[in-house]
């Protein structure tokens, strides 16, 4: 009997891992760029965005590696632009709880579009003071 792999609905966030900041001093902005994070379209086609992280750390501090299994956990996901900017914002909030978080998103060229989402938790809408 052949079975079907069923596409899952998001990547898994159990995968992100943290490390302690090190240093307590002044605020300091760290930028991880991945130009690897695929997953499905609403087809079944793969899909290809470019994810840029702005990260103003608390305590703690981005593991790559495990942002790198994280993206990677996305790879047979069926989901939306829009959805999978605002998973991969909430998980990284939740995990890491930085003092602020700018996620920027380019994704490939599909139809004749390039599309660029942003979410930003300076902004006002998620719960800011936009002081940035």
């Amino acid at each position: 009997m052949e079975t079907t792999q069923k596409p899952k609905t998001w990547g898994d966030a159990s995968l992100l891992r943290s490390i302690k900041n090190p240093t307590t001093e002044g605020g300091y902005e760290i930028a991880h760029s991945t130009e690897e994070l695929t997953f499905l379209g609403d087809s079944g086609q793969p899909d290809y965005a470019k994810a840029d992280i702005i990260f103003y750390p608390k305590e703690r501090i981005i593991e790559l590696k495990s942002l790198k299994l994280y993206f990677y956990s996305f790879r047979m996901v069926v989901i939306s632009y829009e959805r999978l900017i605002n998973v991969v914002y909430a998980d990284l909030m939740r995990v890491y709880t930085p003092d602020r978080l700018r996620l920027v998103m380019n994704f490939s060229t599909r139809g004749g579009f390039n599309s660029r989402l942003v979410k930003d938790s300076d902004w006002k809408v998620n719960g800011g003071k936009e002081k940035y």
